[in-house]
């Protein structure tokens, strides 16, 4: 077998020797669309015309709806819904109901022609595909926005004279250069877009925008693929049943991926898995065991193991379509780990400072807030047994109070939470009866365990003591001090107070009415202090600026009588909505 290092350098030789073969490509290394979205050219312009009158369509103006955005992507084509399927993934820039409606997309596209198939084989190895491959069932075995697969046979042999069966993924013809494009007309009309939708109001479009562009043009990047599966086999290679497919670099490109073809079925086909004699316990504790290790070992895990990318074949759990992979750091994971301790000690400080450490915080955090809300979290999932643990429900719940406090998660996070979801799902049809908490907290501790330094934690836990101690022998004098200036009644005493933004709001209100009612009485009292005078002119007896201070403070007091009304019916519908 070649050996692996020599594999991840060849794969970056190629990715370095493709990188400036035509300048979009060139564009898109530095993170930059190929279009600025102006309207160039007609055809630019009969798109952006297209996706106007679709957002048209959809009422656009009166709000964007999770049903809503899904019919739009769906209606506007292929690269749509795949930048809906990577948006269904992040629960930390989009709201849950979002994600959620996003999973709904139908994700079935119609294949590529076969003749689109052998141009583009042949446009990438610059020769006859019949040079390289001995035959390629025409018919795709699965279509997607980005790429299609096809099963075919290597003119090479193996060197006892078998054949090579391979799959073949293709790159779509002008996908890069058709997702660019909708990207950036994608922009222009966000700048375009009034301020309307709960959606517009939560997220910075343009920065979803750019994050899904940046996540779809990794996975337009076979060759980073490529170094993906070498890293993944590399790190499992000492596991005997976890494999992924072998690579064939010699015939990879940036559009053009030839893998092994594995044989077997979905980890789901419980109906085969029994018939062929498999335990589906040992499997689902495998699986847990495996995802597990890549989270915590390695840092390095498959982002989307949903059933379609995990087979079972000759005894082994076959991870494949590696375009989609989640990075962890050593602090991450650390921290990951301590929050997890936390959590399952019941420690609400310790959770709350292992979220901040974690997250990026935007802004000074509401530290209170955010104790009371963890508080409630833990309450809810912290009595809760490891076996009956909703763990997508809890960490989505997690999700929530970070957002909702101005923490972001980091992007490998986001991707575990979503992975976990899926693993938990796989479970749950092959085996519920597999405790993935317990089995993922055993791990945690085992690793504790037998990491555990003793000499470095007594030395840890003795310097904490020891400045413990330093600092409480100053108390007795500083309680000394403090008494003698409450005796002398020289003592201060600072609060700080930070109220939440519906007090300061109604603390604001009140002042004004009361303002604005002292306004309007003095003007009625000053004008029925005219009224009882002899000023010229007088308008039926009444003098005229008496009459105009009456109409005044009537129309003043009516416009405040009215607005009371109408906020207190929109607070009665705002919570029949909740």
């Amino acid at each position: 077998m070649t050996d692996l290092k020599g594999i991840v350098g060849t794969v970056r030789k190629m990715a370095d020797a493709q990188a400036d073969k035509a300048e979009a490509e060139k564009a898109a290394a530095e993170g930059q669309p190929v279009y600025d979205g102006k309207i160039r050219n007609a055809e630019d312009k009969a798109r952006f015309k297209e996706i106007r009158g679709v957002l048209a369509r959809n009422k656009i103006t009166r709000g964007i709806s999770p049903e809503k955005l899904r019919i739009i992507l769906e209606e506007l084509g292929p690269t749509y819904i795949k930048l809906g399927q990577i948006m269904s993934m992040h629960s930390d820039i989009l709201p849950k109901r979002y994600c959620d409606e996003l999973a709904k997309l139908n994700f079935d596209v119609p294949p590529m022609p076969f003749s689109e198939v052998k141009e583009i084989i042949e446009e990438s190895y610059g020769c006859p595909y019949t040079e390289v491959f001995e035959r390629i069932n025409e018919k795709a075995l699965g279509a997607a926005s980005i790429a299609q697969v096809h099963k075919a046979r290597l003119k090479k042999k193996t060197e006892d004279g078998k054949s090579i069966n391979v799959i073949v993924k293709v790159q779509r013809k002008g996908v890069f250069d058709i997702m660019s494009r909708d990207i950036s007309l994608l922009h222009r009309l966000v700048k375009l877009m009034p301020p309307v939708g709960d959606l517009k109001n939560i997220v910075d479009l343009d920065m979803v925008l750019d994050e899904m562009w940046t996540v779809a043009r990794e996975e337009m990047d076979f060759l980073k693929e490529a170094c993906n599966i070498a890293e993944f086999k590399k790190n499992n290679k000492d596991i005997k049943y976890v494999d992924c497919p072998n690579m064939y670099l010699e015939y990879t490109t940036d559009k053009v991926l030839v893998m092994e073809f594995v044989d077997g079925c979905s980890i789901d086909d419980v109906e085969y898995l029994v018939t062929h004699g498999y335990d589906l316990d040992e499997i689902g504790e495998k699986f847990v065991n495996s995802f597990i290790k890549q989270v915590m070992d390695d840092g390095f895990f498959h982002a989307d193991p949903h059933p379609g990318n995990v087979k079972i074949s000759g005894g082994k759990i076959v991870w494949i379509d590696m375009g989609m992979m989640g990075r962890l750091s050593d602090r991450d994971r650390r921290l990951m780990v301590r929050g997890v301790r936390s959590i399952a000690m019941h420690d609400i400080q310790a959770t709350v400072n292992a979220i901040i450490d974690l997250g990026d915080v935007r802004g000074t955090p509401n530290r209170d807030k955010l104790y009371t809300e963890i508080k409630s979290f833990l309450d809810q999932y912290g009595s809760v047994a490891f076996g009956s643990l909703d763990i997508a429900g809890a960490l989505q719940c997690l999700m929530d109070i970070m957002k909702e406090n101005g923490i972001a998660l980091p992007h490998g996070m986001t991707m575990l939470c979503r992975g976990l979801a899926h693993v938990q799902g796989v479970l749950a049809t092959i085996s519920p009866d597999i405790n993935m908490m317990q089995i993922a907290t055993s791990r945690i501790t085992d690793d504790f365990i037998q990491n555990l330094d003793i000499r470095d934690e007594f030395s840890k836990y003795g310097r904490a003591l020891y400045r413990a101690a330093d600092r409480g022998i100053e108390i007795p004098a500083l309680a000394n001090q403090v008494m003698k200036e409450y005796l002398a009644g020289q003592s201060k005493v600072t609060i700080n107070l930070n109220p939440s933004k519906e007090f300061d709001e109604l603390i604001y209100s009140s002042i004004r009415n009361m303002v604005i009612g002292l306004g309007v009485a003095a003007l009625l009292i000053a004008s029925s202090v005219m009224c009882t005078t002899t000023m010229e002119p007088r308008i039926f007896g009444i003098p005229v600026l008496g009459a105009v201070g009456f109409s005044f403070a009537m129309i003043v007091s009516g416009f405040l009588i009215l607005r009371n009304i109408g906020l207190k019916i929109l607070a009665r519908r705002r919570r029949r909505r909740k």
